[in-house]
Formats: C-alpha cells, structure tokens, sequence
C-alpha cells in the first residue's frame, strides 16, 4: 500500500517510487490521478481501476495475481490507502490468505492536520466523513459528545459551514475548532477559533471552502472538567419539577449553554418523563 502526495510532489518518498517502479500492477482509486502521477516521475506500469463501485469485481482478480507471485501496489487519490478510501476488503483478504501486506508510508492529511494544529495530540479519533443530512449529522455529533480525545474528520466544502453549525450547537460553542486546508499544497491554510466564529469567517471567505477540507474538534476532556457534570446537575434539579423543554430553558440561562444541547442531554439521562 503506497501512499502518494497530498498534492505537492515533493511529498512522494524515494521508497515509494521505488516501489511503484518495480511492481507487477498498479491499483488505482482513481487511474487518471495516478497515471499522471507516474508519468511525473518517469515510471510506466500497468494500471488497473480499483475502487468502490468494482471493489466486489476487482479484488478477485488482483488476489488471484497476488497468488500467482504477481507483486501489487495499491494507491489511492491522495494520501495512504484505506484512510477514508477504498481497500479494507482486499487488505483483509490478502491477510485471510497468507499474502504479505507491507504499508510505504508517506502523506497523510488527518495526521498533517493534527501535527500542525495546535490541539492535542495525545488521543485523538479519525472519523472519516460524517453523514450529510443534518439529522444523521448531529446524531453522529451527539455520539461523540464525551469523546475525550481530539476529534478529526474531513469534510466537503459545500457542507462544511452546516457541519460546523451542527458542531457548535451538538457539541457546544467552547470547543476549539481548526479548519485545515489544502494541506501541503500552495494555498494551504489553518484556520483556528470557536463554530460560531469559523461559520462566519467561512461564509465572509468563500475561497476558504475551496479543496480538501481537515476539521479538528477539541476533546470534551480538554474543557473545564466540571462542565458537564454542572449542565447535569442544574438540569437535574430543575427536571424534578418542571418539563424537560422548561428545565432545559432554564438551565441553559443558568450555565450558558445551548438549549437543544441540554434538552438531548436530559433524554440521554431519562428525564423526559415530565413532559406533557
């Protein structure tokens, strides 16, 4: 599994074009990308398509070349294989046979993004992509509300400013925020603040919606500790007398907080039953 440039050449390691020089077949997600890839650094092999709409045809066959002592590499658009990409199912079944699976590493935009974001780094949760309609969207959100660990995702440009509204109002609006950018390409750009903060300079500044989208979320550890345990404890007491929507309203008076935000968290801890 080689992993190829974000977009700037010079990320590509001696290794891996020496790699993609001396195997048998090339597996591309996307072959157009690679073939240009390749021709940039003087190298011709051959290239199969291999990606999520002939996953089910294709692995087949390459195993099946594999098992012959045909050697493979396998390449995504950009970055390593497998992370948010296509492969999981061939890499599985090669180990399934006794075939050897060797990782060529090299650029890598969630592990980019948190090198140079300024959040923890310690513990942190790769996510992929989250959903795209708003209501899976902040279920997912919800889910990961007592993460404690730096939460990393990508995200299209053109959901970006809904996800970070659905951020903000899920997670909650102290939680710092980087939005990374075109990493290791020229307009490569880290912005840094609260959701609220970054809604508003990503619709003032569209051209920040442009390319391969990096989102980091602080981890709830790295908030004031007590914060959710203070949340509960004022919409507890108040749940004692009044509806959830009511307890919520006050409570979200009391301790700043998002009224939607506090009404999820008393269904979460059963205090619904007052409503009505």
């Amino acid at each position: 599994m080689v992993a190829t440039p974000i977009g700037n050449l010079g990320d590509m390691t001696d290794r891996a074009r020496k790699v993609l020089s001396d195997v048998d077949l090339v597996a591309s997600e996307d072959t157009r990308q690679t073939r240009r890839l390749l021709a940039h650094f003087g190298i011709s092999a051959k290239l199969v398509a291999y990606h999520d709409h002939n996953e089910a045809v294709a692995a087949p066959r390459l195993l099946a070349a594999l098992e012959a002592g045909r050697d493979l590499a396998l390449v995504a658009d950009a970055g390593t294989p497998l992370i948010s990409d296509p492969g999981f199912s061939l890499v599985a079944a090669a180990r399934e046979r006794g075939l050897t699976v060797v990782p060529v590493p090299g650029a890598n935009a969630a592990i980019c993004a948190l090198s140079a974001a300024g959040l923890p780094t310690d513990r942190f949760l790769f996510l992929g992509f989250p959903p795209r309609t708003p209501s899976q969207r902040r279920s997912w959100l919800a889910g990961l509300a007592n993460e404690r660990g730096t939460l990393i995702f990508y995200e299209s440009g053109k959901r970006v400013v809904a996800t970070l509204r659905d951020c903000g109002e899920t997670l909650g609006e102290t939680r710092r925020v980087v939005v990374a950018r075109e990493l290791t390409k020229r307009f490569e750009t880290y912005l840094h603040g609260y959701p609220a903060e970054l809604v508003r300079r990503l619709e003032a500044e569209t051209e920040q919606r442009l390319g391969e989208l990096v989102v980091l979320v602080e981890g709830r550890a790295n908030q004031g500790g007590g914060e959710r345990m203070e949340q509960q404890r004022v919409l507890m007491i108040l749940a004692e007398t009044l509806p959830l929507s009511q307890a919520a309203a006050i409570a979200a008076r009391l301790t700043g907080t998002k009224k939607n935000m506090l009404y999820r968290l008393g269904l979460e801890l059963g205090l619904g039953g007052a409503e009505g």
